[in-house]
């Protein structure tokens, strides 16, 4: 049976709410990013990622060898909630240096359609900092115009907000019968 996987990168923004959705899911393998690892701590996440009961694999190798898992066949979607803009300028770009950015370029590979949660959508958000408060970020122009160029890629469907992204999962898993 195939299974979703899902990829965290370094960012707070609506952790909290990807968290939620994904301990809605099953059959899901977890991937962090060096920085997520960091992030999930700091924000005091690590219990809500724990109750997913998901397995969770951690960006410990230079290679980072859980990418294998896609020529096996393992996946029929990968989730990357929530995307630095770090994250989306590379996937733009093409570069795969990070377990991440790896995994979503040998999604590609694979053929292995990706839903894609950017931070970095609007010129004025709202995100959770670490202790719960809100604080307004601004992304800057090539933040915005790297996550418009990411939507543009075959099998990629960039999402710009918790709805979205929720929404597009589940049409993906009623796509594949799931």
């Amino acid at each position: 049976m195939q299974r979703l996987a899902w990829a965290i990168s370094g960012s707070g923004h609506c952790l909290r709410e990807s968290l939620d959705i994904l301990s809605t899911l099953e059959n899901v393998d977890v991937f962090l990013s060096k920085a997520a690892a960091e992030i999930i701590t700091q924000y005091g996440f690590q219990a809500m990622l724990n109750a997913t009961n998901h397995r969770v694999y951690q960006d410990k190798t230079a290679s980072s060898v859980p990418v294998e898992l896609f020529y096996q066949g393992k996946y029929h979607t990968l989730v990357v909630a929530p995307a630095t803009s770090n994250t989306i300028a590379k996937m733009a770009y093409g570069f795969s240096d990070s377990l991440v950015t790896n995994l979503y370029a040998q999604a590609g590979k694979t053929l292995v359609p990706s839903i894609v949660f950017a931070c970095d959508t609007a010129p004025e958000l709202e995100s959770e900092a670490p202790r719960s408060n809100m604080v307004k970020v601004y992304p800057r122009q090539i933040d915005l115009a790297n996550v418009a160029k990411l939507a543009e890629f075959e099998a990629t469907k960039v999402v710009a907000d918790i709805a979205a992204l929720s929404e597009a999962i589940h049409i993906r898993l009623n796509e594949i019968g799931c």
